[in-house]
C-alpha cells in the first residue's frame, strides 16, 4: 500500500486537524458570537483552499460537472455549514472534552450502511458500537 495515497493517512490527518479545530475553536469563540466565529472560520478555509488550488495548479472550470455532482456538493456545503454552526455553539456552551466526542459519534457509519448500501463487517459494527458507547459515557458522566 502506497502510504502517500492511502485513505488511512488522510483519515488520520483529518482526525488530527479535527482535534486542533476543536481546541482552537473552543479558544476562539470565547466572548464572541459563535455564528460570527463560524463565518470567520469559513473565510479562512476559503482562502487556504484557494491557496492550495493555486500552488498545485488545480484550478479548473466546473462547467463540465454533472448536475448530480453540483446537487450533492451544494447539499454537502449546506450540511457542513449547519454542522459548523452547531459545533461552534456547542463548543461555546460546553466543554471540548464532551463536545468533540459527540461530534465524532460516527453517525456516518449508519448513513454509509443505510443510504449508500455499504457492506457491514463485524469489526466495523463492533467498533462503531464502541465509539457510540464511549461517546455516551463521556457525555453523560
Amino acid at each position: 500500500m502506497n502510504l502517500r495515497e492511502s485513505w488511512l493517512l488522510f483519515a488520520l490527518g483529518s482526525a488530527f486537524f479535527a482535534a486542533l479545530t476543536a481546541l482552537f475553536g473552543k479558544l476562539g469563540v470565547v466572548g464572541i458570537n459563535s455564528n460570527l466565529a463560524t463565518f470567520i472560520r469559513t473565510l479562512v478555509i476559503l482562502a487556504v483552499t484557494a491557496g492550495i488550488l493555486s500552488l498545485r495548479a488545480e484550478w479548473a472550470r466546473p462547467t463540465g460537472l454533472p448536475w448530480h455532482s453540483w446537487l450533492f456538493l451544494v447539499l454537502s456545503g449546506i450540511a457542513t455549514g449547519l454542522s459548523w454552526l452547531c459545533y461552534y455553539r456547542a463548543l461555546q456552551l460546553g466543554p471540548i472534552t464532551k463536545v468533540a466526542p459527540i461530534d465524532k459519534l460516527s453517525v456516518a457509519i449508519v448513513l454509509g450502511l443505510v443510504v449508500l448500501g455499504e457492506r457491514p463487517s463485524w469489526p466495523m459494527l463492533i467498533g462503531g458500537l464502541l465509539i457510540v458507547a464511549g461517546s455516551l459515557v463521556i457525555a453523560l458522566f
